[in-house]
Protein backbone atom coordinates (compact mmCIF):
# COMPACT_ATOMS: atom_id res chain seq x y z
CA UNK A 1 0.00 0.00 0.00
CA UNK A 2 1.40 3.40 -0.48
CA UNK A 3 2.25 5.05 2.64
CA UNK A 4 1.46 8.45 1.51
CA UNK A 5 -2.29 7.57 1.40
CA UNK A 6 -1.68 6.61 5.55
CA UNK A 7 -0.15 10.02 6.26
CA UNK A 8 -2.21 12.84 7.99
CA UNK A 9 -2.36 16.04 5.73
CA UNK A 10 -0.24 19.07 6.70
CA UNK A 11 -2.54 21.87 7.56
CA UNK A 12 -1.89 25.37 7.13
CA UNK A 13 -0.63 27.26 10.32
CA UNK A 14 -3.28 29.21 11.23
CA UNK A 15 -6.10 26.25 10.80
CA UNK A 16 -3.58 24.14 12.72
CA UNK A 17 -4.13 27.02 15.34
CA UNK A 18 -8.07 26.74 15.32
CA UNK A 19 -7.51 22.58 15.15
CA UNK A 20 -5.78 23.15 18.56
CA UNK A 21 -7.95 25.64 20.49
CA UNK A 22 -10.88 23.53 19.47
CA UNK A 23 -8.87 20.82 21.39
CA UNK A 24 -8.35 22.87 24.50
CA UNK A 25 -12.00 24.26 24.36
CA UNK A 26 -12.87 20.67 24.03
CA UNK A 27 -10.81 19.45 26.89
CA UNK A 28 -8.66 17.43 25.16
CA UNK A 29 -4.55 17.40 25.94
CA UNK A 30 -2.17 16.16 24.91
CA UNK A 31 -1.65 12.91 26.91
CA UNK A 32 -5.16 12.09 26.15
CA UNK A 33 -4.72 12.50 22.17
CA UNK A 34 -2.96 8.30 22.03
CA UNK A 35 -6.03 7.51 23.90
CA UNK A 36 -8.19 8.89 21.17
CA UNK A 37 -6.35 7.08 18.22
CA UNK A 38 -6.28 3.46 20.46
CA UNK A 39 -10.31 3.99 20.94
CA UNK A 40 -10.12 4.52 16.99
CA UNK A 41 -7.99 1.68 16.34
CA UNK A 42 -10.16 -0.42 18.35
CA UNK A 43 -13.73 0.31 16.87
CA UNK A 44 -11.79 -0.05 13.52
CA UNK A 45 -10.68 -3.39 14.24
CA UNK A 46 -14.63 -4.49 15.78
CA UNK A 47 -15.75 -4.04 12.30
CA UNK A 48 -14.71 -6.95 10.69
CA UNK A 49 -14.80 -8.77 13.41
CA UNK A 50 -18.47 -8.40 13.58
CA UNK A 51 -18.37 -8.98 10.01
CA UNK A 52 -16.84 -12.40 10.58
CA UNK A 53 -19.44 -12.75 13.21
CA UNK A 54 -22.48 -11.83 11.19
CA UNK A 55 -20.84 -14.40 8.06
CA UNK A 56 -20.30 -17.06 10.24
CA UNK A 57 -24.03 -17.48 11.65
CA UNK A 58 -25.22 -17.39 8.22
CA UNK A 59 -22.81 -20.27 7.26
CA UNK A 60 -23.56 -22.35 10.85
CA UNK A 61 -27.56 -21.78 9.46
CA UNK A 62 -27.26 -22.69 6.12
CA UNK A 63 -25.32 -25.82 7.13
CA UNK A 64 -28.37 -26.87 9.75
CA UNK A 65 -30.83 -26.44 7.56
CA UNK A 66 -29.89 -26.25 3.84
CA UNK A 67 -29.77 -29.92 3.77
CA UNK A 68 -33.54 -29.82 4.71
CA UNK A 69 -34.81 -28.34 2.02
CA UNK A 70 -35.29 -30.47 -1.27
CA UNK A 71 -36.53 -30.03 -4.55
CA UNK A 72 -40.03 -30.99 -5.89
CA UNK A 73 -40.79 -32.02 -9.53
CA UNK A 74 -44.20 -31.87 -9.95
CA UNK A 75 -44.83 -32.97 -13.82
CA UNK A 76 -43.06 -30.75 -15.76
CA UNK A 77 -42.66 -28.30 -12.81
CA UNK A 78 -40.15 -27.72 -10.35
CA UNK A 79 -40.48 -25.81 -6.61
CA UNK A 80 -39.16 -26.63 -3.70
CA UNK A 81 -40.08 -28.30 -0.06
CA UNK A 82 -39.12 -28.38 3.30
CA UNK A 83 -38.66 -31.67 5.55
CA UNK A 84 -41.22 -31.82 8.22
CA UNK A 85 -40.41 -35.18 10.22
CA UNK A 86 -37.96 -38.05 10.03
CA UNK A 87 -41.08 -40.19 8.59
CA UNK A 88 -40.55 -38.19 4.94
CA UNK A 89 -43.00 -36.27 5.19
CA UNK A 90 -42.58 -32.67 3.41
CA UNK A 91 -44.19 -29.88 3.70
CA UNK A 92 -44.85 -27.50 0.89
CA UNK A 93 -47.15 -24.81 -1.14
CA UNK A 94 -50.74 -26.59 -2.66
CA UNK A 95 -49.78 -24.48 -6.04
CA UNK A 96 -46.45 -26.54 -6.38
CA UNK A 97 -48.11 -29.97 -6.13
CA UNK A 98 -50.59 -28.77 -8.31
CA UNK A 99 -53.11 -31.64 -9.55
CA UNK A 100 -50.35 -34.46 -9.74
CA UNK A 101 -50.02 -36.80 -6.87
CA UNK A 102 -47.01 -38.56 -7.56
CA UNK A 103 -43.56 -36.76 -7.34
CA UNK A 104 -39.67 -37.09 -7.51
CA UNK A 105 -37.92 -35.19 -4.80
CA UNK A 106 -34.15 -34.39 -5.10
CA UNK A 107 -32.36 -33.70 -1.38
CA UNK A 108 -29.07 -31.90 -0.40
CA UNK A 109 -27.14 -35.10 0.72
CA UNK A 110 -28.33 -37.51 -2.51
CA UNK A 111 -27.97 -36.99 -6.20
CA UNK A 112 -30.50 -39.45 -7.30
CA UNK A 113 -34.27 -38.48 -7.24
CA UNK A 114 -36.59 -39.90 -4.38
CA UNK A 115 -40.41 -41.09 -5.30
CA UNK A 116 -43.20 -39.50 -3.19
CA UNK A 117 -46.27 -39.37 -2.95
CA UNK A 118 -49.08 -36.61 -2.00
CA UNK A 119 -50.67 -37.44 1.71
CA UNK A 120 -53.08 -34.04 1.17
CA UNK A 121 -53.27 -30.47 -0.58
CA UNK A 122 -55.18 -27.21 1.26
CA UNK A 123 -55.47 -24.68 -1.60
CA UNK A 124 -57.30 -22.42 0.84
CA UNK A 125 -53.96 -22.50 3.09
CA UNK A 126 -51.57 -22.82 -0.31
CA UNK A 127 -49.95 -25.90 1.24
CA UNK A 128 -49.43 -28.99 0.93
CA UNK A 129 -47.65 -32.62 2.51
CA UNK A 130 -45.83 -35.39 0.15
CA UNK A 131 -44.49 -38.08 1.75
CA UNK A 132 -41.07 -40.00 0.30
CA UNK A 133 -41.95 -43.58 -0.45
CA UNK A 134 -38.59 -44.41 1.30
CA UNK A 135 -37.23 -42.67 4.19
CA UNK A 136 -33.18 -42.36 3.18
CA UNK A 137 -30.79 -41.96 5.64
CA UNK A 138 -29.90 -38.99 7.63
CA UNK A 139 -32.74 -37.47 6.68
CA UNK A 140 -33.21 -34.42 9.01
CA UNK A 141 -36.16 -32.32 9.72
CA UNK A 142 -35.83 -28.77 9.67
CA UNK A 143 -37.16 -26.55 13.25
CA UNK A 144 -39.50 -24.35 12.79
CA UNK A 145 -39.84 -20.97 14.65
CA UNK A 146 -42.38 -19.10 16.80
CA UNK A 147 -44.15 -17.05 14.93
CA UNK A 148 -44.95 -14.04 17.63
CA UNK A 149 -41.69 -13.51 17.60
CA UNK A 150 -41.26 -12.76 14.04
CA UNK A 151 -40.27 -8.95 14.10
CA UNK A 152 -39.63 -6.33 11.84
CA UNK A 153 -36.14 -5.92 10.80
CA UNK A 154 -35.03 -9.90 11.76
CA UNK A 155 -32.23 -11.15 9.14
CA UNK A 156 -33.65 -13.75 7.59
CA UNK A 157 -32.28 -16.51 4.62
CA UNK A 158 -34.26 -18.10 2.11
CA UNK A 159 -33.65 -21.15 0.28
CA UNK A 160 -34.62 -23.38 -2.11
CA UNK A 161 -34.35 -24.21 -6.01
CA UNK A 162 -35.56 -20.97 -7.58
CA UNK A 163 -35.41 -21.46 -11.53
CA UNK A 164 -34.23 -24.87 -10.68
CA UNK A 165 -31.12 -24.32 -9.15
CA UNK A 166 -31.03 -26.61 -6.48
CA UNK A 167 -29.80 -25.45 -2.69
CA UNK A 168 -29.42 -22.29 -3.37
CA UNK A 169 -29.65 -19.03 -0.59
CA UNK A 170 -30.77 -15.47 -0.65
CA UNK A 171 -30.89 -13.13 2.23
CA UNK A 172 -32.99 -10.13 3.19
CA UNK A 173 -35.08 -8.94 6.34
CA UNK A 174 -38.44 -9.12 7.53
CA UNK A 175 -39.91 -6.44 6.15
CA UNK A 176 -43.53 -6.72 7.47
CA UNK A 177 -46.08 -9.06 9.42
CA UNK A 178 -49.31 -10.03 9.60
CA UNK A 179 -50.08 -9.09 6.01
CA UNK A 180 -52.91 -10.39 4.39
CA UNK A 181 -51.99 -11.23 0.70
CA UNK A 182 -54.47 -12.65 -2.28
CA UNK A 183 -52.70 -14.94 -4.54
CA UNK A 184 -53.37 -14.42 -8.17
CA UNK A 185 -53.69 -17.43 -10.90
CA UNK A 186 -51.87 -18.30 -14.20
CA UNK A 187 -55.40 -18.14 -15.68
CA UNK A 188 -55.57 -14.89 -14.30
CA UNK A 189 -58.51 -15.13 -11.61
CA UNK A 190 -57.48 -15.09 -7.73
CA UNK A 191 -56.10 -17.88 -5.88
CA UNK A 192 -56.08 -18.45 -1.96
CA UNK A 193 -56.32 -14.96 0.16
CA UNK A 194 -54.05 -15.86 3.15
CA UNK A 195 -53.58 -13.91 6.24
CA UNK A 196 -50.67 -13.25 8.53
CA UNK A 197 -48.16 -13.04 6.12
CA UNK A 198 -44.75 -12.28 6.51
CA UNK A 199 -43.44 -9.53 4.27
CA UNK A 200 -39.48 -10.20 3.36
CA UNK A 201 -37.03 -8.56 0.91
CA UNK A 202 -35.23 -11.83 0.25
CA UNK A 203 -35.74 -12.74 -3.13
CA UNK A 204 -38.42 -15.44 -4.19
CA UNK A 205 -37.98 -16.38 -7.37
CA UNK A 206 -40.10 -18.74 -9.51
CA UNK A 207 -38.99 -22.43 -7.92
CA UNK A 208 -38.28 -20.68 -4.38
CA UNK A 209 -42.01 -21.82 -3.40
CA UNK A 210 -42.42 -24.44 -0.62
CA UNK A 211 -39.30 -23.48 0.20
CA UNK A 212 -37.89 -22.18 3.80
CA UNK A 213 -37.42 -18.72 5.50
CA UNK A 214 -34.86 -19.23 8.37
CA UNK A 215 -34.00 -16.91 10.99
CA UNK A 216 -30.49 -16.29 12.06
CA UNK A 217 -31.19 -18.95 15.17
CA UNK A 218 -31.41 -21.65 12.68
CA UNK A 219 -35.60 -21.83 12.36
CA UNK A 220 -37.73 -22.08 9.50
CA UNK A 221 -39.97 -18.76 9.94
CA UNK A 222 -42.13 -19.07 7.03
CA UNK A 223 -42.91 -21.38 3.55
CA UNK A 224 -42.05 -18.42 0.71
CA UNK A 225 -44.84 -18.80 -1.52
CA UNK A 226 -44.92 -15.38 -3.79
CA UNK A 227 -43.26 -12.03 -4.59
CA UNK A 228 -44.92 -9.38 -5.20
CA UNK A 229 -46.32 -7.97 -9.20
CA UNK A 230 -46.14 -4.72 -10.04
CA UNK A 231 -48.78 -3.91 -11.88
CA UNK A 232 -47.63 -0.88 -13.65
CA UNK A 233 -44.68 -2.85 -15.06
CA UNK A 234 -46.61 -5.19 -16.71
CA UNK A 235 -47.09 -7.69 -14.17
CA UNK A 236 -43.67 -8.13 -13.28
CA UNK A 237 -42.20 -9.26 -10.11
CA UNK A 238 -41.77 -6.00 -7.70
CA UNK A 239 -38.12 -6.56 -6.14
CA UNK A 240 -37.61 -6.92 -2.76
CA UNK A 241 -41.24 -7.61 -2.01
CA UNK A 242 -41.87 -11.33 -1.00
CA UNK A 243 -44.58 -13.09 0.96
CA UNK A 244 -43.85 -16.50 3.24
CA UNK A 245 -46.89 -18.85 5.07
CA UNK A 246 -45.75 -18.04 8.57
CA UNK A 247 -44.28 -21.11 10.75
CA UNK A 248 -47.74 -21.08 13.16
CA UNK A 249 -50.21 -21.83 10.03
CA UNK A 250 -47.61 -24.48 8.57
CA UNK A 251 -47.66 -26.51 11.81
CA UNK A 252 -51.55 -26.36 12.27
CA UNK A 253 -52.73 -27.58 8.43
CA UNK A 254 -49.60 -29.61 8.11
CA UNK A 255 -49.72 -30.88 11.69
CA UNK A 256 -53.47 -32.18 11.11
CA UNK A 257 -52.95 -33.45 7.32
CA UNK A 258 -50.26 -35.81 9.29
CA UNK A 259 -52.50 -36.70 12.01
CA UNK A 260 -55.86 -36.99 10.49
CA UNK A 261 -55.53 -37.27 6.64
CA UNK A 262 -57.24 -33.64 5.99
CA UNK A 263 -57.85 -30.09 7.87
CA UNK A 264 -60.57 -30.35 10.20
CA UNK A 265 -60.27 -27.43 11.96
CA UNK A 266 -58.91 -24.60 9.53
CA UNK A 267 -59.22 -21.31 11.99
CA UNK A 268 -60.13 -19.77 8.90
CA UNK A 269 -63.83 -17.51 9.33
CA UNK A 270 -66.17 -18.07 7.10
CA UNK A 271 -70.02 -16.77 5.69
CA UNK A 272 -71.44 -19.76 5.20
CA UNK A 273 -72.30 -18.40 1.26
CA UNK A 274 -71.49 -19.27 -2.33
CA UNK A 275 -71.17 -15.61 -3.68
CA UNK A 276 -69.91 -13.65 -7.07
CA UNK A 277 -68.57 -10.51 -7.73
CA UNK A 278 -71.53 -7.76 -9.19
CA UNK A 279 -71.22 -4.71 -10.77
CA UNK A 280 -73.07 -1.01 -10.70
CA UNK A 281 -73.91 0.75 -14.12
CA UNK A 282 -70.33 1.64 -15.23
CA UNK A 283 -69.13 -1.59 -14.69
CA UNK A 284 -67.18 -1.44 -11.67
CA UNK A 285 -67.12 -3.98 -8.58
CA UNK A 286 -70.09 -2.88 -6.58
CA UNK A 287 -70.45 -5.90 -3.96
CA UNK A 288 -70.66 -9.28 -3.75
CA UNK A 289 -74.42 -11.49 -4.51
CA UNK A 290 -75.23 -14.64 -2.26
CA UNK A 291 -75.71 -17.17 -4.75
CA UNK A 292 -76.22 -19.48 -2.46
CA UNK A 293 -76.64 -19.70 1.78
CA UNK A 294 -75.44 -22.81 3.54
CA UNK A 295 -77.76 -23.85 5.90
CA UNK A 296 -76.56 -23.59 9.50
CA UNK A 297 -74.12 -21.64 8.10
CA UNK A 298 -73.26 -18.13 9.58
CA UNK A 299 -75.51 -15.75 6.62
CA UNK A 300 -78.07 -18.09 6.97
CA UNK A 301 -78.39 -17.78 10.70
CA UNK A 302 -78.45 -14.02 10.48
CA UNK A 303 -81.19 -13.67 7.66
CA UNK A 304 -79.11 -13.53 4.97
CA UNK A 305 -81.04 -15.06 1.92
CA UNK A 306 -80.04 -15.88 -2.44
CA UNK A 307 -80.27 -12.82 -3.89
CA UNK A 308 -78.80 -10.03 -1.52
CA UNK A 309 -75.73 -8.12 -2.04
CA UNK A 310 -72.84 -7.56 0.53
CA UNK A 311 -71.57 -4.05 0.37
CA UNK A 312 -69.81 -4.05 3.59
CA UNK A 313 -68.41 -6.72 6.73
CA UNK A 314 -67.42 -4.38 9.75
CA UNK A 315 -66.23 -1.45 8.42
CA UNK A 316 -64.80 -2.67 5.52
CA UNK A 317 -66.60 -1.70 2.61
CA UNK A 318 -66.86 -5.30 0.12
CA UNK A 319 -66.82 -4.76 -3.34
CA UNK A 320 -65.58 -8.19 -5.06
CA UNK A 321 -64.77 -11.88 -3.66
CA UNK A 322 -61.51 -10.53 -3.01
CA UNK A 323 -62.20 -7.73 -0.78
CA UNK A 324 -64.67 -10.23 0.74
CA UNK A 325 -61.93 -12.87 0.93
CA UNK A 326 -59.37 -10.30 2.55
CA UNK A 327 -61.54 -8.77 5.15
CA UNK A 328 -62.48 -11.98 6.43
CA UNK A 329 -58.74 -13.36 6.33
CA UNK A 330 -57.46 -11.76 9.64
CA UNK A 331 -61.03 -13.05 11.56
CA UNK A 332 -61.61 -16.09 13.39
CA UNK A 333 -64.58 -17.98 13.76
CA UNK A 334 -66.93 -17.29 16.68
CA UNK A 335 -66.16 -13.97 15.75
CA UNK A 336 -69.08 -11.13 16.02
CA UNK A 337 -69.39 -8.54 13.23
CA UNK A 338 -72.09 -6.88 11.44
CA UNK A 339 -72.79 -7.23 7.27
CA UNK A 340 -74.34 -4.78 5.23
CA UNK A 341 -76.24 -5.51 2.45
CA UNK A 342 -78.71 -4.75 0.31
CA UNK A 343 -82.03 -6.27 -0.76
CA UNK A 344 -84.72 -5.27 -3.33
CA UNK A 345 -82.61 -1.76 -3.46
CA UNK A 346 -83.01 -1.36 0.52
CA UNK A 347 -79.94 -1.21 2.72
CA UNK A 348 -79.85 -3.70 5.49
CA UNK A 349 -77.79 -4.61 8.43
CA UNK A 350 -77.04 -8.13 10.35
CA UNK A 351 -74.85 -8.92 12.86
CA UNK A 352 -73.19 -11.72 12.21
CA UNK A 353 -71.20 -15.00 14.14
CA UNK A 354 -68.58 -16.21 11.67
CA UNK A 355 -68.48 -19.49 11.16
CA UNK A 356 -65.53 -21.44 9.89
CA UNK A 357 -64.65 -22.10 6.24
Amino acid sequence: MDASRNRAPRLPAPVAALVCCAALLAGCTAAEAPAGREETTARAAAVPRAADALEGDYQRVIKDVLPSVVQIQAGDDLGSGVVYDGKGHIVTNAHVVGDERTFRVTTANHEDSLAASLVRSYPEQDLAVIKLDKVPDGLKAAPLGDSAKVGMGQIVLAMGSPLGLASSVTQGIVSATGRTVTESRSDGGTGATIANMVQTSAAINPGNSGGALVNLDGRVIGIPTLAATDPGLGGSTAPGIGFAIPASTVKTVAGQIIDKGRVTDSGRAGLGITGRTVVDGGYRSAGVAVVEVNRGGAAGNAGLRSGDVITRLGDTDITDITSLAEALAPRKPGDRTTVTYTRDGSEKKAGVTLGEQ
